[in-house]
């Protein structure tokens, strides 16, 4: 409430209450304004229920609104036009309030008092320079005094303060907050970029899923290049033992024809033989036949 701009200042002799309706001390009942006696419930002859401010004592500030009605004979001669809960008024003394007596503890019960008004309020009493108890016609003028240029500097300082603050606070809620998303985005940007296969570039390179299949053929064709060398390999190996055995056969029917003599007929060598040549045998029983 401090914080606020006054739009009434003055210094007036105030005193202290409490009225809970106990009937202690001259107490008159529940406060007007319907609000539980309570700290920071301070009484005024005029002014409107609801108005908040502030009064400074010894350099100490303490916050109000008016919730009842008060002080009554004490406020007739302008002498005493504002009314102090005990609660707030034994702080304001360094002393203690006596919840049974509702008292203040030693000292005076009068205090001169500098206030604030920051906002008249909306329930009955009349706005301004207070006046005495059910005496509307006499104002109290002196009440009322000039807004020091110290307080006024001070509150809009206060109220620049607070803009800048809540300026500040506005920028921050806009900013993005870094949350690390950024940086995992683009980890798995280069991630996502180096399992996918690479296209075949512009000048002519290979990616790396047309190079891996071209291993892979490679692989396999030499693999067959394999199997067909040695398949080639086996044949050229068999030629010259097929041709030995030819000649040996052919050697070894030529050796047969040694075993006998040319016969009558005119067959030659082959005649005599004793049948151990196959071939040779064979060839003289298909002659003899004919």
């Amino acid at each position: 409430m401090s914080n606020d701009t006054p739009i009434q200042y003055g210094e007036v002799t105030a005193t202290y209450f409490w009225d809970d309706g106990s009937g202690i001390n001259g107490d008159t009942g529940a406060p007007a304004s319907g609000e539980p006696m309570q700290e920071g419930l301070f009484s005024s002859p005029s002014w409107p229920l609801g108005t908040e401010g502030y009064i400074v004592y010894e350099g100490q500030e303490y916050e109000f609104f008016i919730g009842d009605r008060g002080p009554g004979e004490p406020s007739h001669d302008c002498d005493v036009l504002l009314d102090i809960d005990g609660k707030t008024f034994a702080k304001m003394m360094g002393t203690d309030f006596d919840e049974t007596s509702l008292t203040v503890g030693g000292g005076n019960g009068h205090a001169e008092v500098e206030y604030y008004i920051t906002e008249w309020g909306d329930g009955a009493g009349t706005e301004g320079a207070p006046h005495p108890f059910m005496q509307e016609g006499n104002s109290c003028e002196d009440a009322v005094s000039p807004i020091p240029e110290q307080a006024q500097a001070s509150e809009e300082e206060a109220s620049e303060d607070t803009s800048e603050d809540e300026e500040a606070t506005a920028e921050e809620s806009e900013e993005p907050a870094d949350d690390g998303s950024d940086e995992q985005a683009a980890q798995e940007e280069e991630g996502s970029e180096d399992a996918a296969p690479a296209e075949e570039s512009d000048d002519g390179g290979v990616s790396a899923g047309t190079a891996a299949n071209d291993i892979s053929g490679a692989e396999l064709t030499g693999a067959d290049s394999g199997m067909l060398s040695g398949t080639g390999l086996l044949t050229l190996a068999l030629v010259p033992a097929i041709l030995v055995a030819v000649l040996f056969v052919w050697s070894r029917r030529a050796a047969g024809a040694h075993a006998g003599a040319a016969d009558d007929g005119g067959r030659g060598l082959m005649a005599e033989s004793n049948g151990r040549h196959s071939l040779g045998s064979l060839l003289d029983r298909l002659r003899g036949r004919k």
